[in-house]
């Protein structure tokens, strides 16, 4: 195979990469920086609050953006009506959030996470890998801006509201969607299975990455958050991989195309990543993060999640591309009682460390479950 070729070839991918790979390390700068300017503890105290902002999201997001994909791949005109249907469970969300927490830079963010996910996904059945990737980077750089301009202006405290203006551009495409495409109850009902696996694998597999926050910050305080987070915000950048295969894979696999070749290369830069956050990531945080050298090793350890990931993300989208979401929501919500159970009882003895290993299981108990279920299934990896 000339890979030189190949590559090149893979025009589509290469812009979805480009804007995910782009996007995500001037969100990771934004979040490194700020780490530089604010100490641990009151970087845990945002993640703890986007950590609420995300549970309100994943539990309000009806329409995942994978059930999105799909239909609007398969040009089923379901969009508009389930943006409706997500949209009205975000606004009771962000109700709630508002009367519990009294935080109304929160409460918004649950419907821009909202609308972010539902767009994006829209982009991607579409197959408008550039539009995708204009709004993908739009977002990020306008993190940046008004992140920054609001912890310039109001401190810590401002940094959510800046978040949540990132989102703005989406609503366009939102409104555009709401004005050409009518609302149609009719179409859920006949899919209300498939919406229903794919909301509960979004909810098993995301809740992982919130409800961390919501147990490490009564339980071990705010301080050792902040240091997971910033160990977490380097795994984010290394799944990058897994995520900008996924995004494409589904698509391909969804309309019948093989991709084996490209699951072959992502299998062996997944192995190069790991060993990147496993020797060189370690000599960088003593320089650049003083303050949080706690994460070393949890980060060496987290590193080697990346491998399970990628491997698991050939057998979920094969999987999903069938409407078939019954094992993935299995896989995940054998991940998240990893997690939980983990956090809870190596949390209190380990700290960072007895975290970062309950990361890497739960990456491995996912992948292994998912693979034995599509080899059951007699499903073929291509």
């Amino acid at each position: 195979m000339n890979f030189k070729k190949f590559l090149f070839g893979q025009k589509d991918i290469m812009s979805i990469g480009f804007a995910n790979i782009l996007g995500s390390g001037i969100s990771a700068i934004f979040w490194f920086f700020l780490a530089t300017l604010i100490n641990p503890e009151e970087y845990g105290q945002i993640h703890y609050f986007l950590g609420i902002a995300g549970m309100g999201q994943l539990l309000s997001l009806v329409a995942t953006p994978n059930a999105i994909t799909v239909y609007v791949a398969k040009n089923i005109k379901i969009h508009s009506t389930l943006f409706f249907i997500s949209l009205l469970a975000g606004g009771l969300s962000s109700i709630v959030i508002f009367l519990l927490f009294f935080r109304l830079d929160t409460s918004l963010l649950v419907l821009g996470y909202i609308i972010f996910e539902l767009m994006n996904g829209f982009l991607l059945g579409r197959k408008l890998f550039s539009t995708y990737s204009k709004f993908f980077l739009s977002q990020k750089i306008l993190t940046v801006i008004f992140g920054l301009g609001f912890y310039s202006l109001f401190g810590f405290d401002g940094v959510i509201y800046g978040l949540v203006l990132s989102y703005v551009p989406y609503i366009w495409i939102l409104i555009k969607e709401f004005s050409t495409t009518k609302l149609n109850f009719s179409l859920v009902k006949p899919r209300k299975g498939f919406i229903i696996n794919n909301y509960g694998i979004n909810v098993s597999g995301a809740v992982g990455g919130q409800i961390d926050k919501l147990i490490i910050a009564p339980i071990l305080g705010f301080e050792l958050l902040g240091n997971y987070s910033l160990a977490m915000q380097f795994l984010v950048i290394m799944l990058l991989l897994p995520t900008i295969i996924f995004k494409y894979l589904l698509t391909q696999d969804s309309s019948g195309q093989k991709t084996g070749n490209l699951k072959k290369i992502s299998l062996l830069a997944s192995i190069g990543i790991a060993a990147f956050g496993i020797i060189i990531l370690p000599m960088l945080i003593p320089i650049v993060f003083p303050q949080f050298i706690d994460t070393i090793i949890a980060i060496q350890i987290l590193s080697v999640a990346i491998i399970p990931a990628t491997i698991g993300t050939f057998y979920e989208s094969k999987l999903l591309s069938l409407e078939k979401g019954k094992f993935p929501i299995i896989s995940k919500s054998l991940g998240i009682i990893t997690v939980i159970f983990g956090f809870l009882i190596l949390g209190p003895i380990y700290g960072m460390v007895g975290l970062s290993i309950t990361i890497l299981a739960s990456s491995f108990i996912e992948t292994i479950f998912i693979v034995i279920a599509t080899k059951t299934m007699n499903l073929k990896i291509r």
